[in-house]
Formats: structure tokens, sequence, C-alpha cells
């Protein structure tokens, strides 16, 4: 199923005057940087144990992409490019690397979800998206903190 169709199921299941009927198709992407770990991350949010994720702002600015804004809703994929599930973005702050907290890391849901777990996957990843851009991964980069609700699984 494409992600306009899924998009589209999502929107059946909805009042006629929601006002996601407004909205054009949100944007559809694996969670990650590999095939394999959008798949992990999209199995994490599909089962309710991932509820938050973090972008760098660096890459945002490189990239031209605007933050994100609660209400946003997101098309999650899976590791074949596959419609998994539709989040509703419920809060977006910026932080540093270096203050986000332990809620926050039990709420990535990745590793054992603790903070120190969470840091040093973060830190590995930051490592080597960053270098794409140019950048290199330092604990006062500003990361683009979220939290999100699952509206719609397939």
């Amino acid at each position: 199923m494409s992600p306009e169709m899924f998009w589209r199921a999502y929107l059946a299941t909805l009042p006629a005057d929601h006002p996601a009927h407004t909205l054009p198709t949100p944007v559809a992407e694996g969670f990650g940087d590999s095939p394999a770990l959008a798949e992990e991350l999209g199995q994490l949010i599909y089962r309710g144990i991932k509820t938050a994720t973090c972008a760098s702002l660096w890459e945002h600015e490189a990239e031209g992409c605007p933050i994100p804004m609660v209400g946003q809703y997101d098309i999650v994929l899976d590791g074949q490019g596959k419609p998994l599930a539709i989040n509703e973005l419920t809060e977006v702050t910026i932080r540093p690397f270096d203050e986000v907290d332990a809620a926050f890391a039990f709420e990535e849901g990745e590793g054992d979800r603790s903070l120190e777990s969470w840091r040093d996957g973060h830190w590995r990843f930051f490592s080597r998206t960053l270098a794409k851009i140019g950048r290199t991964a330092d604990p006062k980069m500003p990361l683009v903190c979220q939290r999100f609700r699952v509206v719609f699984r397939r």
C-alpha cells in the first residue's frame, strides 16, 4: 500500500469534519539511517514502545527542512519502505544532547531504555549522520526532541 493510500485509510476512520481531512498526505519515511534500523525502530513504534524520537537541528538546517510542529502527522515506514503506522506529534522541544533526560530516553524505547544506553546509541548515530554534512557530534549539539502518539497502524 502506498503512503497516500495508507493516509486515506486513516482518514476513512475519522469523522467527516475532522481537521486531518484538510491536510495533504504527510511525509513518509523510515526512522534511522538504514533499512535494518527503520525496521527495528518501526516495530518499536508499532508496538507502542517507542513514543519519542530526536533529530539533529544541524541536519534540519543543512537540508532546509522545517522544524516539526505539534499536531503534525508522519507516516512511519518499515525497513522495506512500506507504511507501518501514522504518528501525531504531541510535543516538540529543542535541547542539547547532554540535557536529554532519563524520561525522554525511556520514551525513545531503544536498547535497555536507560539514559546511558540512549547516550551511547545516539552518540554513535549522530557521529555517523553528522559526518555527512561536515559536522561532528558534540555534547552541546542541539536536538529536535519529539514526542508522538500512534493514531493508526496497518
